[in-house]
């Protein structure tokens, strides 16, 4: 083998990456998983599931798998891993790059509300809805117990407690569509959107479904990046390897 690239994955763009990289004469491609959802869907080539135990944890196995290119290709709000991979890779020596599809942009019609926090978030809804459509994941739904509102929560796998009194809970993953929103939106009659800025078209449909009817959106800002290289598409992260390997 002449490269060895680490994918820190769980996105539908590391496993792209993968794709990509598996089928190379001359490359290993091993993508490491947290492990935090039931059945997530597995790349190609190798993978490892499960925690390093911290940066320097990160930085021995970096090192005893021989990687030579580190490519963080988590979720944009998974900002602990995200600092502990650049923490890794520069104790390890090995040249690291962070991809990140770009965040969404409220367009003509949107009504979107900024906030900094799940917490924040919380804290504006009493201001703008009665039914919310809760789509932050399952991790952090705590910030949301106290509140008297109803909730439509969607997660890929059961969330654990505490969880508002009332409420709906939906099990689904991704690709959601304009039509299976709109259904979903208008069936349970929801008048208020709280969502991460995830970006891309994976689970857009919600947004779109929102400026239709009139419903106003909380979108929680994505967490500030480390001080590393950044690139947004597959397409990047293959040009930044063949520079970094040049």
């Amino acid at each position: 083998m002449n490269r060895c690239v680490a994918i820190l994955g769980g996105t539908r763009e590391a496993r792209e990456l993968a794709a990509e990289l598996a089928g190379r004469r001359g490359t290993r491609v091993i993508s490491t998983l947290a492990g935090r959802v039931q059945r997530p869907r597995l790349p190609a080539g190798e993978v490892r599931v499960g925690g390093f135990g911290g940066p320097q944890g990160l930085a021995d196995w970096l090192v005893a798998e021989k990687v030579t290119a580190l490519v963080d290709a988590t979720h944009p709000f998974a900002e602990r891993i995200s600092a502990a991979a650049a923490k890794a890779a520069r104790y390890a020596g090995v040249p690291h790059v962070l991809l990140r599809r770009p965040g969404w942009r409220p367009g003509p019609g949107d009504d979107w509300h900024w906030a900094d926090s799940l917490t924040e978030a919380a804290a504006m809804i009493p201001g703008l809805g009665r039914r919310v459509f809760l789509t932050t994941g399952r991790q952090g739904l705590a910030a949301f117990a106290r509140s008297d509102r109803w909730f439509l929560i969607r997660c890929v796998d059961p969330p654990g407690l505490p969880l508002p009194a009332r409420k709906e809970l939906v099990l689904a993953r991704g690709p959601y569509t304009v039509d299976g929103e709109r259904t979903l939106m208008t069936t349970h009659d929801v008048d208020l959107l709280v969502t991460k800025d995830s970006g891309g078209d994976h689970t857009a449909a919600k947004l779109t479904v929102a400026r239709e009817l009139g419903v106003p959106v909380i979108v929680v800002r994505r967490p500030a990046l480390p001080d590393v290289p950044v690139v947004a598409t597959v397409d990047e992260v293959l040009s930044w390897l063949g520079s970094a390997e040049g």
